[in-house]
């Protein structure tokens, strides 16, 4: 997405609304303004970054960083949270639908009615292994 329409890049550079939890000099982290639960959190790098590919290795520890210490935080508030899903989506087949790099801390409330859980059936072992062949393969390939 064009840097100039990025809604993240205009809420870090305080050109639009956004209800900050959390700044620092790297990411700013701020309320979901369609949350799936109250307190739900998106950690943003100040940098424009699509997706994790975009982003280098020392900027995307801090997001996870952040994100570890906001759901540890959230833990803690008032707001009563039971569990936490720290998520992410990175590319449009993963249903990310802001094109800035985001991690979403979600705090979690016995019925809460969010569920992602689908029906999964179980792989056979030679093909995971070759799955783990093909990410080792790619692995070996980026360095």
């Amino acid at each position: 997405m064009n840097r100039r329409v990025c809604v993240f890049c205009a809420v870090v550079a305080r050109q639009a609304e956004a209800s900050i939890a959390y700044e620092d000099e790297t990411v700013v982290a701020f309320m979901d303004l369609n949350p799936v639960t109250r307190g739900h959190l998106l950690v943003v790098p100040r940098v424009h970054a699509v997706g994790l590919e975009d982003l280098d290795k020392a900027t995307s520890s801090h997001v996870w960083s952040v994100g570890h210490d906001l759901a540890r935080a959230l833990r803690r508030s008032s707001l009563g949270c039971e569990g936490i899903n720290v998520f992410l989506c990175d590319g449009e087949a993963a249903s990310q639908t802001v094109f800035h790099f985001h991690l979403h801390v979600i705090p979690r409330y016995a019925d809460d009615g969010w569920d992602f859980r689908a029906e999964s059936p179980q792989r056979e072992r030679s093909l995971l292994d070759s799955d783990a062949r093909a990410i080792r393969d790619a692995i070996a390939s980026t360095h």
